[in-house]
Parts: C-alpha cells; structure tokens; sequence
C-alpha cells in the first residue's frame, strides 16, 4: 500500500465536480481548483496518524478547505478509528476521505467547517451530581479508574463502618444512621463484597468488608 495510491481515485472524484487537480504542489499533496474559489488541499497517507494531523493544521495557513485521505480498510478495528479520527478531525476543522483500493470508492465522511460540539445535559448532570456528592477529594489527579474513589464507593464506606460499629443492621436504619438514602441498595447489589444478608431486610459486614473500614479515612477524604 502506497500513498500514491490514493491518487487516483480522489482526482477523479475533484475533476467529476469542476476541479483542476495537480499533485505535489510544493509540500502539499494534492491541489485543486476551481474557478476563483480558494483552493481545496489534500495531504494523503497510508493511516491515520498524530503527524498527519499536524501536517494538516499546517496547510491550514494556505487554505481553509483541507482535507485528509487514508486507505479505507475493514473490520471493527478500522471502523472504529475512523469515528474517532473524524470525530477529531471536525473539531480542528479539517476533512476526511477514504479510499477502497479494492475498487477505488472514495467516501467524503466529513467536509472542513466551523465546529459547534453538542453539549449533552445527561452527561453534564452526571458530572456536576458526582462532584457534590464526594466527599473531600481523595483521589489524585491523572490516575487509573483502578482504585478511584467515588461518591459510591464513599456511600458503601459510610456503610460498612456503621456496620463495623454496630452490627448486622435492617436497611431503613442504616440509610436513616448514614444519610445514604440507598443504602439497602448498594448492600444488596454488594458490588465490593463487604455485605452479606443475614435475615430479611438485615445485612452484615463480611471479613472483606471489615478490612474496607481501615481505609475510611483516605476514602471519605476525612
């Protein structure tokens, strides 16, 4: 697989809407125009790449209208990068095309334009309901999800140490003792391992449980 592969098929597709095309036009790759319209720049590569993005964002002092082209393969793995690289590529208001070699389809997935991301309100809840919810910050910046201290893990502490404190206790009386409104919840779904069911709408600590307690302080921020 060659870059200059790629040629071909994308002048094709320029010169079928009015465009003059010419390849390696200074650094540039491929050049088209048409009529008194800017040009329209095309830099071709064999994959998706932090340097072609760069290299892109360069021509972007000679035009507006830039475009990226890489071969178009398959499987789940290609697709995937491809939305993830358009994704990108619409944020630095760039183009993108693919080429099928195996028969020369060339696909525009996305032309260069202003970029406007939708805000999502779901997740922007989420975020600011997480950020009230946890106590103190007890995690460090830039670190793993492994071990991450959340504000349900920090619900589950506040559980575990009252049951560490009192003993096997009904669900109505640990969230009324705790202030975690789902505490019969999180004992039941026991996503750690720290509860067990003795008796109906009773819980208890388990061993696994009792040793969470020791880290109370570093979890609840305390």
């Amino acid at each position: 697989m060659r870059e200059t592969d790629l040629y071909p098929p994308i002048k094709s597709l320029l010169e079928g809407q009015g465009y003059r095309v010419k390849s390696e036009i200074g650094a540039v790759d491929v050049v088209a125009l048409r009529g008194d319209e800017p040009p329209v720049v095309v830099e071709l590569k064999t994959g998706f790449s932090l340097a072609l993005f760069h290299q892109c964002i360069a021509r972007q002092a000679v035009t507006d209208d830039v475009y990226l082209a890489v071969p178009r393969l398959a499987g789940k793995r290609f697709a995937r990068s491809l939305k993830e690289n358009v994704a990108l590529a619409r944020r630095l208001s760039l183009g993108v095309i693919t080429v099928r070699l195996s028969d020369g389809l060339v696909e525009v997935h996305c032309d260069p334009g202003p970029y406007r991301p939708r805000k999502s309100k779901k997740r922007q809840s989420a975020l600011l309901r997480e950020f009230a919810r946890r106590a103190g910050d007890p995690n460090e910046g830039g670190q793993t999800r492994a071990g991450l201290i959340t504000a349900y893990r920090q619900d589950a502490t506040k559980i575990a140490l009252y049951l560490f404190e009192v003993g096997a206790s009904k669900g109505a009386e640990v969230a009324r003792e705790t202030g975690v409104v789902n505490a019969t919840r999180i004992m039941r779904d026991d996503h750690y391992n720290w509860f067990e069911k003795v008796a109906t709408g009773v819980y208890g600590l388990t061993s696994a449980g009792a040793e969470a307690v020791a880290l109370t302080p570093r979890v609840l921020g305390d």
